[in-house]
């Protein structure tokens, strides 16, 4: 199981949903806010704000707080002003690690994820250090449900995407990250259920884990994303099936 577009599937298996739902609409409406001032209030012209709005409707947050979201972005209505901050360092057994943060207060922010690297096996490190082994790319996942990976490829091909990798229970779809939207809208115009669409950053390589680096490399992207400034962990592990039910 891939640790970088696999996170989000590992703590559901344990067990580890957000429970706080405030703490998701926070993250959400940080993205709302940095996509609207980044290309402005227009979802249609916006893709990024597309995607949040739609992320914002799957997660049920109420159209008052999207609408105030887009409205503190474009400069509407005054709110704290953020920043887009991406840091870097190591997990356990030198796992590559991208933290992806929205903050209005750099020197909380670096100070909260530093102490987070050193109590958990890792360490921050320098701006570059790790970020060339990731590149963007959009994921689109399809509960399988029955159907097998010729079908989906063939429907996935048709609407766009470059490639599909079958995991255990669901067809993850890749694309360019500017084609992930109309990539989704044909699968789902064609019948296929999607279960989450998002830009993810995935890595050239991939360290393999187990055993204690296993638990203590979850442990540590579980404690950056549950920062309130942090919007996205991702890191270059790979979990075998093995090792996944021996640390959940």
């Amino acid at each position: 199981m891939s640790g970088h577009s696999k996170w989000h599937n590992i703590r559901l298996k344990k067990g580890k949903m957000d429970a706080e739902r405030g703490k998701t609409f926070t993250k959400i409406s940080r993205e709302i806010i940095m996509a609207a001032r980044a290309g402005g209030g227009n979802p249609d012209a916006n893709l990024r704000l597309r995607m949040a709005i739609q992320k914002a409707r799957e997660n049920s947050m109420p159209a008052d707080k999207i609408k105030s979201a887009i409205q503190r972005g474009t400069g509407e209505i005054e709110g704290a002003i953020y920043e887009e901050i991406t840091y870097e360092g190591y997990g356990p057994a030198g796992v590559a690690v991208l933290v992806e943060c929205a903050t209005d207060n750099r020197n909380r922010t670096v100070a909260e994820i530093r102490s987070r690297f050193s109590k958990h096996g890792g360490n921050l490190g320098e701006a570059g250090c790790v970020n060339w082994l990731f590149s963007p790319r959009g994921i689109v996942s399809i509960p399988r449900n029955g159907r097998s990976e010729d079908e989906v490829l063939e429907l996935a091909l048709e609407a766009g995407a470059e490639d599909i990798k079958t995991e255990e229970e669901a067809f993850d779809v890749y694309t360019a990250p500017e084609d992930l939207a109309a990539v989704r809208t044909a699968l789902e115009g064609a019948g296929l259920a999607v279960s989450n669409a998002e830009v993810t950053m995935l890595p050239s390589t991939t360290v393999h884990l187990d055993g204690k680096a296993a638990l203590q490399t979850l442990r540590l992207l579980e404690v950056l994303e549950d920062l309130d400034d942090v919007q996205n962990v991702y890191a270059n592990f790979e979990l075998d099936e093995a090792a996944l039910a021996a640390v959940s």
